[in-house]
């Protein structure tokens, strides 16, 4: 069984759900330390024709509490700004009017917990595109949060009885092969092939959201993005 873990990410880039559709399970790294100004709530969009950084408010995030005790500050008018910026951006878009319940769908969940709602956006997406890979929150099953690094993921895989574990190519230096052929299981890491598509008329600007990609692409053309990767 293959597996990956991540950290939830809103709207990630396309890479992410290259690793998404490559493994059997997918777990959701959501019980770990939150990380100000990474990923969790921003990524790029396209504005103007310029690559545009997009950020989900939250109530009082901090590095002093886990992902999944970070709730969304729903009290701003942000939504109906990020909905209005969105629409200019992509309304010439040729699937616009496919992408758009995908993000209604999104922000309408207004959960508290911010990590459930990413956990909804990605089984949304998911849907859209035809991938049918598991998702599950690491704090769910797994009660191993004393663990730390690479001994925490090793065993995730243990209890999951995976024999194949996928990593972004980011942490190839934090996981050791030998480590993990030990325990039985193989260790690989996706590094994303380049993938480019037209965005109108403007100048290509890669590795922005999933939004971008699904905005400009059809699910056939994007199921060929999502295998355009190689295991190292």
């Amino acid at each position: 069984m293959k597996l990956a873990i991540m950290q939830p990410y809103i709207f990630p880039y396309i890479g992410y759900f290259q690793l998404i559709k490559a493994v059997d399970k997918f777990v959701i790294y959501d019980d770990v330390n939150f990380i100000n100004r990474g990923w969790i709530n921003r990524n790029r969009i396209l504005v103007n024709g310029k690559d545009s950084l997009f950020t989900i408010p939250l109530k009082e995030a901090s590095q002093n509490k886990l992902i999944n005790e970070i709730e969304v500050n729903w009290d701003d008018a942000w939504k109906s700004k990020w909905l209005k910026t969105l629409e200019q951006s992509y309304k010439k878009a040729p699937f616009f009017q496919q992408v758009k319940p995908i993000i209604e769908q999104t922000l309408g969940q207004e959960k508290a917990i911010f990590s459930e709602i990413i956990v909804e956006n990605l089984k949304l997406i998911n849907a859209y595109l035809g991938i049918i890979t598991e998702i599950i929150p690491s704090s769910a099953i797994y009660q191993n949060i004393e663990l730390k690094a690479q001994n925490r993921i090793l065993d995730i895989c243990l209890q999951e009885k995976a024999n194949h574990y996928i990593n972004p190519i980011g942490g190839i230096e934090l996981y050791q092969k030998e480590v993990f052929e030990e325990k039985g299981m193989r260790l690989n890491f996706i590094k994303s092939k380049p993938v480019q598509y037209p965005q109108l008329k403007n100048e290509f600007v890669p590795w922005l959201s999933i939004l971008d990609v699904l905005m400009f692409n059809s699910v056939e053309q994007i199921q060929t993005f999502l295998d355009s990767y190689e295991l190292v």
